[in-house]
């Protein structure tokens, strides 16, 4: 079932998303005026005016900061969020739950196929500060890519912290990427066709994942890593810039370190501070997009730019108007879906 559906919210979720759909069926010129005050960043980007006008209205709703509630409802608050912005997609030819062998047992994933036919394989993992999120939170993003790229799609829900902390993610991470190198052939698929893929955290694991599998015969085809986490070890200059008001904010961060991390001193650790990483060479083509008002930008921009400097093939897409996880809010912005695109294409390109 698509993440599209309303099936499953409450009245008032479901009263939220009317509002934020109403605004995105707004004229061009009628949303351009009600956000004719939208913010502009230091780099003089201006916040899309539909984003502008939805987080005027959803930052004034009481209740809704995770942060404050146990762990296992702040993951239903985080799905039910994602069921107010999702996308709308009609029936995939392949939907397949799957195991994959772990290191501390069964990982769940879904195989997703928009069609009879595909181009390669992206292994996928959610957002979520590694302690939130899921295969159903990112449905509407990963069948998003599946359908604009022409490929399948395996969304992995790897361990989450707190009761998994570091480098639980990371190890399960390097068992998906096995798990679909050994299953490839049977899907049709070619090994050497296969990108890894995530936004957030997940990028984050995208990211030390390709250092991982640096010098193996099969090794990612594209990294593509969506407003990733790059830094655990210091707040970057967007932090400050950034700090609340733009869905995701710097007490969000504070509070997914403190648990993803059971030592501190961990955030030195290049699997969980990729920036950190010494040798950056041999690495696989990147793909890194980050979103002009977002904490993580400045991160994020930092090791495109390293990238680049040791050599790797590398496309740094600065997605200035949008915010933090705008590929998950495809189903209301039309940027969103625009930069989405721009995301798929790279990865079509990259299966040639």
């Amino acid at each position: 079932m698509s993440a599209g559906t309303s099936h499953g919210l409450s009245a008032a979720l479901q009263a939220e998303r009317a509002v934020v759909r109403g605004f995105a069926r707004l004229p061009e010129s009628v949303v351009a005026r009600l956000g004719r005050h939208a913010p502009v960043n230091r780099d003089g980007e201006r916040l899309s005016p539909e984003i502008a006008v939805a987080l005027r209205v959803l930052n004034r709703i009481p209740g809704n900061d995770f942060t404050q509630y146990p762990v296992e409802q702040a993951r239903r608050m985080i799905l039910d969020e994602a069921l107010v912005f999702a996308d709308v997609f009609e029936d995939f030819a392949v939907e397949e739950d799957l195991v994959i062998p772990g290191p501390a047992g069964p990982i769940p994933a879904t195989r997703y196929r928009a069609t009879t036919e595909s181009k390669g394989l992206v292994v996928y993992f959610h957002g979520g500060g590694w302690v939130l999120g899921s295969r159903v939170s990112t449905d509407s993003a990963v069948r998003f890519l599946a359908q604009e790229a022409g490929v399948d799609i395996l969304s992995v829900d790897y361990r989450l912290a707190p009761e998994h902390p570091f480098p639980a993610a990371v190890e399960d991470a390097a068992a998906a990427w096995d798990f679909a190198v050994e299953r490839a052939a049977g899907w049709g698929l070619d090994p050497r066709r296969i990108v890894v893929a995530g936004d957030s955290a997940g990028g984050n694991l995208a990211a030390v994942l390709s250092h991982h599998l640096r010098g193996r015969e099969v090794v990612p085809a594209l990294q593509v890593l969506l407003f990733p986490v790059t830094d655990l070890s210091r707040k970057h200059p967007s932090y400050a810039e950034f700090r609340e008001g733009y869905f995701l904010t710097e007490q969000h961060m504070d509070w997914y370190r403190e648990r993803y991390l059971a030592d501190p001193a961990d955030a030195l650790d290049p699997r969980a501070s990729p920036l950190l990483a010494e040798d950056l060479t041999g690495l696989p083509p990147a793909y890194v997009a980050v979103a002009g008002f977002d904490p993580l930008r400045d991160e994020g921009i930092a090791y495109a730019e390293r990238l680049e400097e040791a050599g790797v093939p590398t496309t740094l897409a600065r997605e200035g108007s949008l915010i933090h996880a705008f590929v998950n809010i495809t189903g209301v912005s039309r940027p969103a879906r625009e930069a989405s695109a721009r995301i798929a294409r790279a990865i079509a390109a990259a299966m040639v």
